[in-house]
């Protein structure tokens, strides 16, 4: 393997994916690393592009074939990975992958890439407005939303793991400041 990385972690509701999708529309050569994943399709969703959807007995045999660079259950029964052959694609073309990851993905594929991956932890400004971005989505049900808030709590904590700390409370100066980090580390 060969090329860098970009990975963007963040708790639920942090606005990681907008960044993500800002940066792939402003910065050339930067492709999106599809992740993996055995839940279930939300309607706005479609498979191959925001995620490949595979059942869960699919995603255990591809961890027994290897077919990860990493994967974590993230909930009891929902796993997320990224696919090795995802990876190997992008670098063919040669284009910078760009993952949005689980905080523990981001931190398990900054150990195995080191020097060639930059990561990037978007935190809220806070608990209580990371929980209104939640609900202000309307998809979440109350049992989701608790499960979600108690989790970036303790995502919250690995921030420091992570190259950089980009905080999201103002979105326009968030793409800047991502902007800015994401082009030194493709120059350097």
């Amino acid at each position: 393997m060969q090329g860098k990385l970009l990975i963007l972690s963040a708790p639920s509701g942090s606005g990681k994916t907008t960044i993500v999708k800002h940066l792939l529309n402003t910065i050339p050569n930067l492709e999106f690393s599809i992740t993996a994943c055995s839940r279930a399709k939300r309607d706005c969703e479609t498979d191959g592009k925001d995620y490949y959807f595979i059942s869960v007995e699919e995603f255990k045999q591809r961890i027994t074939n290897d077919d990860f660079v990493e994967w974590e259950e993230v909930y009891p029964g929902s796993f997320y990975g990224t696919l090795k052959s995802e990876i190997e694609r992008i670098w063919a073309k040669n284009h910078i992958v760009i993952l949005d990851v689980d905080v523990k993905g981001g931190v398990n594929l900054k150990k195995i890439f080191g020097n060639k991956a930059l990561s990037i932890f978007v935190s809220p400004p806070s608990i209580e407005v990371l929980k209104q971005r939640l609900v202000n989505r309307l998809t979440e049900t109350p049992e989701s939303l608790s499960k979600r808030v108690g989790k970036a709590a303790n995502e919250m904590t690995y921030s420091n793991q992570f190259d950089k700390i980009l905080i999201n409370d103002n979105l326009e100066k968030s793409f800047k400041e991502a902007e800015l980090l994401v082009q030194t580390f493709i120059n350097s």
